[in-house]
């Protein structure tokens, strides 16, 4: 294969390579790992398997590797590090990330590659693909339900009653208000009631998904330099959002109860951090819930070192709604709540939100002029329609039910491959030991046609490691579990 090939038209998984193909091994499997660069399910900075490692899993001998490797180290994607291996390339790389990369960082560094935590959604996008694109069999490392589980019929019949009611031209052909439809934040404020959240419609401001949400928060209340509070492990997505902010990330590790409070006192103290970002409630990836007391002491350290809890609440309509919640005990004096959603309703629609004191919203709200103006008031309006009308809550309970089965079901393979749950399971996310490296693990995985979630990638220094996270509702698969016996093995 000539090297000026469009590899956007090529498979980002690997078949098996082709011995009596026109092309050489080598330029086949130099193609497949350009493939996956291009792709980024290879992000900058992975390791590739090792020479020897490569030759034994494909059968070659090392020296067609090696012809590979080099293949892909002239075209500028790769590069040869002394004593370490390959690894790809970043042809725009930051004096920052080059320092972390050489090992010149210290705890509170940025994360080397925030470009690691979207290999992971590109994988899901390449899933959802259609012909030669969709070569993935399955993402048990995914963090979204089946899109089957989701309520897309009662989303068609709110937008449907919108239509007959004369509101589709209103909804749609003028701008919106700044702070997000009327009507949806005062469904929202009636929501968050249920949870014993007291906001009024004029402390909450849609945004596009809870991911948005947290970038108005970073950009309305941060600096460059600043210091923040993450747990570990925790969502990489969030670690990338914050190291492109240029903050500073401060890892508190997390644990079944919640995060390790003496560590966080440490850390608040010599650094001053404007912020923690954390998860309550199922959190991502161990699906743990905080307890009540960690809750109160870490609202108490908050007050003594005036940072802010911005609380992400993702996973609310698949938890109690008496699980503890910082935000319900402190009302939002040192507290932002977040959510949306895209994990239980319309991933597509894209609608979240942020409730938050009065003197935060309005800075939140510059942010959101600057950045898009507007959400859309269409998909707003039709999610409240489906909140004012209990469709919402009934279709979690649904879910919640289809989700412990799933859940039972999915530990018990898990168990008979060999793997330890780090955490009790429950709610989506499971967080598992598998005794070997996760990252090279993810690439054999990735030649079976399942997409990983490695440890690495939730770890805000992104550290080797033998942990990943599993979808309960989309790993069910028998299947998937032989081929991760096999690749273990």
């Amino acid at each position: 294969m000539h090297d000026s090939t469009n590899t956007e038209n090529l498979e980002g998984v690997a078949g098996p390579l082709q011995r009596r193909a026109a092309t050489t091994l080598a330029e086949q499997l130099s193609a497949q790992f350009a493939a996956r660069i291009h792709n980024r399910l290879l992000p900058p900075g992975s390791r590739l398997p090792s020479v020897r490692d490569c030759a034994r899993h494909h059968s070659l001998s090392t020296q067609t590797v090696v012809a590979a490797y080099d293949r892909l180290q002239a075209r500028g994607l790769v590069e040869a590090r002394p004593q370490r291996g390959y690894f790809v390339r970043s042809v725009d790389e930051d004096p920052a990330t080059k320092a972390v990369r050489d090992g010149a960082h210290d705890a509170v560094a940025p994360p080397a590659a925030p470009t690691h935590a979207t290999a992971l959604v590109r994988g899901m996008f390449h899933q959802m693909g259609t012909g030669s694109s969709a070569s993935l069999h399955g993402a048990p490392g995914s963090g979204v339900l089946p899109a089957q589980w989701l309520g897309g019929a009662a989303l068609g019949a709110a937008l449907r009653r919108i239509a007959r009611g004369g509101e589709l031209e209103l909804a749609s052909l003028h701008y919106g208000h700044p702070m997000g439809d009327a009507e949806l934040r005062e469904a929202l404020s009636r929501q968050l009631a249920s949870l014993s959240l007291r906001a009024s419609p004029q402390q909450i401001l849609t945004t596009s998904g809870a991911s948005q949400a947290l970038d108005l928060v970073l950009r309305a209340l941060t600096r460059p330099g600043d210091a923040v509070l993450v747990e570990s492990p925790g969502w990489a997505m969030q670690f990338a959002q914050m190291a492109y902010h240029g903050l500073k990330l401060l890892p508190v590790p997390r644990g079944p109860e919640g995060p390790d409070l003496d560590a966080l006192e440490q850390l608040a103290r010599a650094h001053g951090p404007r912020l923690f970002v954390c998860v309550s409630v199922l959190h991502n990836p161990t699906g743990q819930s905080l307890s009540a007391a960690s809750a109160h002491r870490v609202l108490q350290l908050a007050q003594r070192y005036d940072f802010q809890v911005v609380e992400d609440d993702v996973y609310a309509s698949l938890a109690e709604t008496n699980s503890p919640r910082m935000s319900v005990l402190d009302q939002l004096e040192h507290t932002i709540y977040l959510s949306g959603f895209s994990k239980i309703l319309a991933p597509g629609w894209r609608v979240g939100f942020v409730a938050a004191a009065p003197r935060i919203i309005d800075r939140v709200i510059d942010q959101k002029l600057l950045a898009v103006l507007t959400t859309p008031a269409l998909t707003e309006r039709a999610v409240a329609r489906t909140l004012e009308q209990g469709q919402l809550r009934r279709a979690a309970v649904q879910i919640r039910t289809r989700l412990d089965a799933a859940r039972a079901r999915t530990v018990l393979l898990a168990e008979n491959a060999g793997c330890r749950f780090v955490t009790p399971p429950r709610g989506l996310l499971g967080w598992v030991d598998t005794g070997v490296d996760t990252a090279m693990l993810a690439q054999r995985l990735l030649d079976a046609g399942y997409l990983l979630a490695p440890g690495h990638l939730f770890d805000p220094l992104q550290q080797p490691s033998t942990r990943m996270r599993i979808n309960f509702s989309q790993a069910q698969d028998e299947a998937f579990w032989r081929a991760y016996a096999a690749a273990r093995r």
